[in-house]
């Protein structure tokens, strides 16, 4: 069999170039290049809101193995911009695929590259960092690529919150008995799915929805989403989670748990190439629990002595405008901020993501908790 030849590339705005085959929709795709370690769920991961304005390379040599299917989707498109890989496959025999993989890349319009090296792409994000980056057709120049790279804004600074979140309110799970309204900066369907298995009615509001909008609902509690972008960038979040807090049970995961530490004081960062991917090992600081958990995140947040890393094994506890508040969770891979308490008021988050929508389920019982917290009144 005569070996297919190179026909597109992946681009870096450093320079670095890795060759392949174009497997996706024509044209070309630019945005942060970041790797997810994720052995499945490759489907969830385009779908996800967090991967908005960003190219997944997949660090799993074959992806597509058992194609697509509605029931995977997170959300009701596409948000990662382009799909590189090792080792593509378009197979639609699974018992529940609808559509092979390729193929509903090519539906969606997403272009996608196969034959990469994606171990040598990912060690030099390892190395170098997460950074802007292109998928183009091999008629197109490196100096034509490399101008279309650097038109690229950058990942810090941007609020893609406003270009995830919906346009008016709606709610799922009509009749639940708990009332939960959610401002919605990404939220990914397995999160409403898991609170509303639980019995909850969840409302999703615009990310721009005003504290008075929120406190004149019938809220039981309010969630603080996922999603994607800058969170040192989304300050007219910050302001309302600030008028929130206190007033109803409070829960963030994510995105959310970055910008409620926000509210309360801490600052956030950019990791050098995130966490992303289900094998991230988190140890609950108040039970000594090691859970492994899936993440999809570029920033983090500060300890409170205003260093990236938490090296105590124990609850840290400092002064905010709310009261003392304590450290929960810590990453071991890195050592960075994984979860936050207050320890006056019913509010508590996780930087992971507890709905396994792909991952590991040993977080589940988070959403267990958080509705038992709304209707004990302590902290989740």
């Amino acid at each position: 069999m005569t070996p297919v030849q190179p026909n597109a590339y992946v681009l870096l705005e450093d320079g670095t170039r890795f060759d392949g085959i174009s497997v996706g929709a024509e044209g070309h795709a630019v945005g942060e290049v970041v790797f997810t370690t994720g052995m499945s769920g490759y489907q969830e991961s385009m779908t996800d809101p967090s991967f908005a304005g960003q190219l997944i390379t997949f660090t799993y040599p074959h992806i597509g193995n058992y194609g697509a299917s509605e029931r995977a989707m997170e959300s009701d498109r596409v948000w990662a911009r382009a799909a590189i890989m090792r080792a593509s496959v378009n197979r639609e025999d699974a018992p529940e695929a609808e559509r092979g993989w390729l193929d509903w890349l090519i539906d969606c319009g997403i272009p996608a590259i196969s034959e990469v090296d994606t171990r040598a792409l990912v060690r030099h994000i390892r190395d170098a960092g997460a950074m802007r980056g292109g998928i183009f057709s091999g008629e197109i120049s490196e100096a034509e690529a490399r101008d279309i790279i650097n038109n690229e804004p950058s990942m810090t600074g941007a609020d893609f919150a406003k270009v995830v979140t919906p346009q008016q309110a709606h709610t799922v799970g009509y009749g639940g008995a708990v009332k939960i309204h959610a401002i919605d900066t990404g939220i990914k369907s397995s999160i409403v799915r898991n609170l509303v298995e639980r019995g909850a009615e969840v409302t999703l509001h615009p990310c721009t929805v005003t504290s008075a909008e929120l406190l004149a609902t019938d809220a039981d509690a309010f969630f603080l989403a996922n999603g994607p972008g800058d969170p040192a960038a989304l300050g007219y979040i910050v302001d309302t989670i600030r008028d929130l807090v206190g007033q109803r049970p409070t829960w963030g995961i994510c995105l959310g748990h970055q910008l409620l530490c926000q509210a309360v004081g801490l600052e956030t960062y950019k990791l050098p190439f995130g966490h992303r991917g289900g094998n991230h090992p988190v140890k609950d600081l108040r039970t000594g629990k090691i859970e492994i958990t899936a993440q999809n995140h570029g920033f983090a947040v500060k300890a409170p002595d205003g260093t990236g890393r938490v090296e105590a094994d124990e609850p840290v506890r400092w002064q905010t405008d709310f009261g003392e508040a304590a450290l929960t969770h810590v990453n071991l891979y890195d050592r960075t901020v994984e979860g936050l308490e207050l320890l006056e008021h019913n509010t508590a988050t996780v930087q992971y993501h507890p709905e396994a929508g792909p991952g590991p389920n040993d977080a589940l019982y988070q959403f267990d908790r958080f509705l038992e917290a709304i209707k004990s009144g302590s902290p989740a």
